[in-house]
């Protein structure tokens, strides 16, 4: 007897019936570059994307949810002005990832999950994710003024704060100083592999975040290792995470699946900007098809593991019906 495996695949509707990955709305988080200016700055390394002002932000977001994005990370891009050493302007509580919090809140309330990047990268004058002496990226003292901006953003009444930088010990800190403040229901989403390397320039340009001098290797994972990264990821759920996040997606697709069998929290994934500008560009060239590859992108992601992509193409390939 010959065991045909192409009878699950004869038409549409069977493949639709036996497909084992689902590609919703609400597996996907869009991100969102908050400017203090008001208006809209086109970002030309993100096509599609631009940072926009908190008003701007918030008719984004009504517009998003009529498609079913209810989840919404925000990146603050401060005044270059208020950039400084010690990032005072990070914890800021009118700062403007608070000002657009409280508006998206106001506006919306529970109908949106609003997700705030806890980072310094674009609030030191370094470029760096924590402050620094000299060459050297201090650990401990960049950690309580991570503390201090997780706090910040659950006052202007975050759902969820995400920790991108990479210090050891701060989702800890994190988790006690939100506790102590009455921040028992915040969740912490935290970057629990976040791998070093040529992905993320044009978010860089988005967030005006590049360092200034050196790299970010010292505290950002080596991509040649995965044990490290499933240590780390484990480590941060003892320390009080809710939710745990590779980044970048797409090369770290084993690691999803791995965190995923180790780990009984929601795994995110993070479809960064290169993964999405390459994509763009090759559309733009007509080398690729982009509508398929995204979904297979995007698909992929969700085989293997993860629970919530972040993405900056969601709002599009709903609005264009790509999946």
């Amino acid at each position: 007897m010959l065991i045909r495996s192409r009878r699950l695949r004869t038409t549409n509707a069977i493949r639709d019936l036996v497909a084992e990955t689902e590609l919703l709305p609400r597996h996907l988080i869009q991100g969102h570059f908050v400017q203090p200016q008001a208006g809209s700055t086109e970002i030309a390394s993100l096509p599609g994307i631009s940072r926009n002002s908190v008003e701007a932000t918030v008719r984004q977001v009504e517009s998003d949810l009529k498609l079913g994005l209810r989840s919404h990370l925000i990146f603050g891009v401060p005044d270059p002005k208020d950039k400084a050493p010690d990032a005072h302007a990070a914890h800021d509580h009118d700062g403007v990832v608070p000002q657009t919090v409280r508006a998206l809140k106001k506006a919306f309330g529970n109908d949106v999950i609003v997700m705030t990047d806890v980072c310094l990268c674009a609030y030191t004058d370094t470029g760096h994710c924590g402050i620094n002496d000299g060459p050297v990226i201090r650990n401990d003292e960049s950690v309580k003024i991570l503390a201090k901006m997780a706090v910040a953003h659950a006052e202007a009444g975050a759902d969820v704060v995400a920790p991108s930088d990479m210090m050891d010990g701060r989702i800890r800190a994190m988790r006690e100083a939100l506790d102590d403040a009455g921040f028992i229901q915040t969740m912490i989403m935290s970057y629990a592999i976040k791998h070093a390397g040529a992905y993320y320039g044009p978010f860089r340009d988005a967030a005006d975040s590049s360092p200034k001098f050196g790299d970010r290797r010292s505290y950002q994972m080596d991509p040649r290792n995965a044990r490290e990264g499933l240590r780390d990821g484990l480590l941060d759920l003892e320390e009080g995470a809710d939710a745990l996040l590779v980044k970048p997606a797409m090369p770290n697709l084993d690691l999803i699946w791995r965190l995923r069998e180790k780990a009984l929290c929601p795994i995110a994934a993070y479809h960064v900007s290169s993964e999405y500008s390459s994509v763009k560009a090759g559309a733009r060239m007509g080398w690729i098809d982009e509508a398929n590859l995204f979904r297979e992108h995007l698909t992929a992601i969700r085989r293997a593991g993860a629970d919530w992509i972040v993405t900056y193409v969601a709002r599009e390939a709903l609005t264009k019906k790509w999946f």
